[in-house]
């Protein structure tokens, strides 16, 4: 009995791992991750559908420069404020019990607060009071909010999960189409040379719905059943963006934005606990976007870097139902030089949120028995 209760864990394990994307971290935009592939960690049974949704929402507001934090940012008040709300629509279709097809439908909200964009954080060589004096200048925000770049795809199960449903792999590749906004305006206050206008222009990168660029994912799933009651998972996943970048105005000035590649790994454990359908999740998570890309160029802008966080989660299902709350933690986070930095010899900095709060909602149907139907609470763990 209770290797059947890890049977199960093992599939659960990767049926939820493919329900938690991992997002943007703040001003490095990584706008899709792990388990982009809906239904990619799913053993669905041929025939059955999954349908879910996944939110997510973060706040970053510490600035890094390489590994080094900026803390006089928050001290003076010149710190950029990303306030960031991601809600995905999921669905995915077994063709056989090894193939399925999935899709992804995303919609986001941004709110972006600065001073440097309003007119304020002058250059030295503005500033006209006392040398070296901060001028905090005003206080504003940008938005954005809508469709953002919808993913379609398809999953393999290398091994037939009839036969081994303790331990198994899946592999997914599937294509990112650029049907979110990456032209997004708002409203910049302070502009101009007397500082005075108040123009409509491009909003921030890191704000805008979509990346500007169609490509191509890779996204490798497994999990291992082991003997003491735990459930060992990985996922990696990368997105490749051919384009190499665009053109945009911001803030009165043409601006050549870079399209960039993203990665992500997750590695972590599922703990089954005596409470009927509840497990505990416990891992670590890599997300960031390369200085370069493996295919097309690297100019425009960008701002690369990763965060490494602990990910501690909670899972409960019932019948045919889950539902999944992960809370990431960042314990590393590295603003890395862009190619543009490493031609001029400088550094930029970005800034990052300290946590992310993951949700979501799995609702499996169709023909097949549904696997989360025989789940009873654990005993001898």
């Amino acid at each position: 009995m209770k290797n059947s209760y890890l049977t199960i864990a093992g599939i659960i394990c990767l049926y939820l791992l493919s329900y938690n994307q991992i997002h943007a971290q703040g001003c490095v935009a990584i706008r899709s991750g792990c388990g982009a592939n809906v239904g990619g960690g799913a053993s669905l049974q041929k025939g059955q559908w999954q349908a879910g949704t996944n939110f997510r929402y973060f706040h970053s507001y510490k600035h890094f420069r390489g590994k080094h934090e900026e803390t006089y940012r928050v001290q003076e008040g010149s710190e950029v404020i990303n306030d960031s709300f991601f809600m995905d629509f999921l669905i995915s279709y077994a063709l056989t019990d090894r193939l399925s097809l999935n899709a992804v439908l995303p919609f986001v909200l941004h709110n972006r607060s600065s001073l440097y964009e309003h007119g304020g954080n002058p250059r030295e060589d503005d500033i006209s009071t006392v040398e070296n004096e901060f001028w905090a200048g005003d206080r504003h925000s940008t938005s954005s909010a809508g469709l953002a770049d919808i993913r379609l795809g398809m999953t393999y199960w290398l091994l037939d999960p009839a036969k081994n449903s303790a331990t198994n792999a899946s592999i997914g590749l599937g294509m990112k189409f650029a049907s979110g906004d990456y032209r997004a305006q708002d409203e910049f206050y302070n502009q101009g040379t007397g500082k005075n206008e108040t123009i409509h222009s491009g909003v921030d990168q890191s704000i805008q719905p979509g990346d500007g660029g169609y490509g191509a994912t890779l996204d490798l799933q497994g999990y291992h059943t082991l003997s003491n009651g735990v459930v060992i998972s990985a996922n990696l996943y990368y997105l490749s963006n051919p384009r190499e970048y665009y053109t945009l105005e911001t803030r009165g000035r043409s601006r050549d934005f870079s399209v960039p590649d993203q990665y992500a790994a997750r590695l972590g454990a599922l703990v089954m606990t005596p409470v009927h359908g509840l497990f505990f999740y416990g891992g670590g998570r890599l997300e960031g976007v390369p200085s370069s890309d493996l295919i097309g160029g690297d100019e425009g802008f960008r701002r690369p870097g990763y965060a490494i966080s602990l990910e501690p989660g909670l899972t409960y299902g019932i019948r045919n139902t889950a539902f999944n709350l992960t809370v990431p933690v960042a314990i590393e986070r590295n603003r890395t030089r862009s190619f543009s930095d490493k031609e001029s010899g400088g550094h930029g900095d970005a800034a990052f949120a300290d946590y992310l709060v993951n949700f979501s909602f799995s609702y499996r149907f169709g023909k097949s028995t549904p696997v989360l139907e025989s789940i009873q609470a654990p005993t001898g763990i």
